[in-house]
């Protein structure tokens, strides 16, 4: 069934991408105003970049055969039959949704000298693993080279025009992971990718960012919530307002269970210890609550996990491997109010979805360094914070909510109105490309 159901999408996708390149002319006649300055051409590339990757779902032994999570265009299965929104989505997969996604962008051009910018539908996360857990573990210092050779070779003049400054791509994975030096040798984790001096130029969005190259851009984690029109995406909404929020905070992950100290065991031992008899006669028939997460069971299972964070007023969202956590926005698309330890988590991120002078009104931070080494307990933190003062932050939470979720694609013009996570991330690319040229062209 696995193997039908990427066949399946691989004829789909075809198609759209044939129907989306054949309606780009009229488009182009229907829109001219409405597109000023947001015209995008969709690089035509050989199947070996994208569709082809597909194929390698359950090729890698030390992954969990991924074949089932191609689904709806990258969304996966349903969590239930009859479910409308929800979805057991892979973030991992993301390059799929946002390629699907693209074809509906209404500023399409088949002509690169109209385009203000250029996207490389290459699935640059499921080319990496041939180089994390497959036979090219020791070339991971070549992952991008071939996609360079053919830009330079076929229509060498899209490139050539401004040098790569007016082309992106999405890559599903932290920048991290594409990350490792060229000298290394032997290689450790990760590709080369962007140290490759042939893409400094190229704009990259990735699920998180580090703190120093100017070509990246941090966009949310999918989570598993992708409606499809205004009436689904309104009910969920009115479901999270009215949630009765019956414990006070909430952890959902692993780790924290060494004996090393660290913010995950700190927030474990709290947690474990929470009492407060004033948040009990406050209605709070829990202190704090742990959803074990560990091994990745909750990862594409939204049920373990959503309906205790709708029940919960905060939930903490600590480090782990990496500062970010898809956590964050499962937590906002519940309502409940992210705690943060460190800005690397989301401050610093996602400027685009999460503007970072609004943090403080709807978000709590505490250092990780006072909690695990000075002994503050978050508890004491939260409690101190007014109760309209929290009704405030949960309100401008709820608000976040378009702004983090991926919509379906081929929703309703109604939900279309509502910019998600996929339209500010364009709108974002466009803008610094924009601004890029601008600076180039004055120097």
């Amino acid at each position: 069934m696995a193997c039908k159901s990427t066949i399946f999408f691989f004829c789909f996708l075809l198609l759209a991408l044939k129907s989306a390149s054949s309606q780009q002319i009229s488009t182009i006649e229907s829109t001219q105003t409405d597109c000023n300055n947001r015209w995008i051409h969709i690089r035509s590339l050989p199947s070996r970049f994208n569709l082809d990757l597909l194929a390698s779902c359950s090729q890698y032994p030390l992954l969990d055969d991924f074949c089932s999570h191609l689904a709806n265009h990258g969304l996966g299965p349903k969590t239930h039959n009859r479910s409308h929104s929800w979805y057991r989505t892979d973030p991992n997969l993301l390059e799929l949704l946002f390629h699907r996604r693209i074809l509906e962008y209404p500023c399409l051009t088949p002509d690169p000298n109209l385009a203000d910018a250029i996207y490389l539908p290459y699935y640059a996360s499921l080319d990496s693993l041939r180089y994390l857990y497959g036979p090219d573990v020791n070339s991971s210092m070549e992952h991008g080279l071939d996609l360079y050779r053919f830009l330079k070779r076929d229509s060498p003049e899209i490139w050539s025009r401004r040098m790569g400054h007016d082309h992106f791509l999405l890559m599903a994975r932290p920048a991290w992971d594409f990350s490792q030096p060229l000298t290394n040798d032997p290689p450790i984790w990760g590709t080369s990718f962007l140290e490759l001096p042939e893409f400094y130029n190229v704009t990259a969005l990735v699920l998180e960012s580090r703190v120093w190259p100017w070509q990246e851009q941090a966009v949310p984690y999918p989570t598993s919530y992708h409606p499809s029109n205004l009436p689904f995406f309104e009910s969920w909404i009115q479901r999270v307002r009215k949630a009765r929020r019956s414990t006070f905070m909430l952890f959902a992950g692993g780790g924290g269970v060494s004996a090393t100290p660290n913010i995950r065991r700190s927030i474990r031992n709290e947690c474990l210890n929470a009492t407060n008899l004033s948040l009990t006669d406050a209605g709070y028939s829990k202190v704090c609550e742990i959803v074990d997460c560990s091994n990745g069971i909750c990862e594409l299972d939204p049920l373990r996990y959503m309906k205790p964070m709708l029940q919960a007023s905060f939930c903490l969202q600590p480090p782990g491997d990496t500062p970010t956590r898809r956590s964050t926005f499962n937590g906002i698309l519940a309502g409940c109010i992210p705690v943060f330890f460190e800005e690397q988590s989301a401050k610093s991120q996602y400027g685009w979805h999460l503007r970072e002078d609004e943090y403080g009104q709807f978000s709590v931070s505490i250092a990780k360094e006072d909690v695990v080494f000075k002994g503050v307990k978050i508890l004491g933190c939260v409690v101190a914070i007014p109760k309209s003062e929290v009704r405030e932050m949960r309100e401008k939470v709820i608000q976040l909510i378009p702004r983090i979720m991926y919509r379906r694609h081929g929703s309703s013009m109604g939900l279309r109105s509502k910019k998600d996570a996929f339209d500010i991330a364009i709108e974002g690319t466009l803008h610094r490309i924009r601004s890029r040229l601008q600076n180039l062209s004055a120097q």
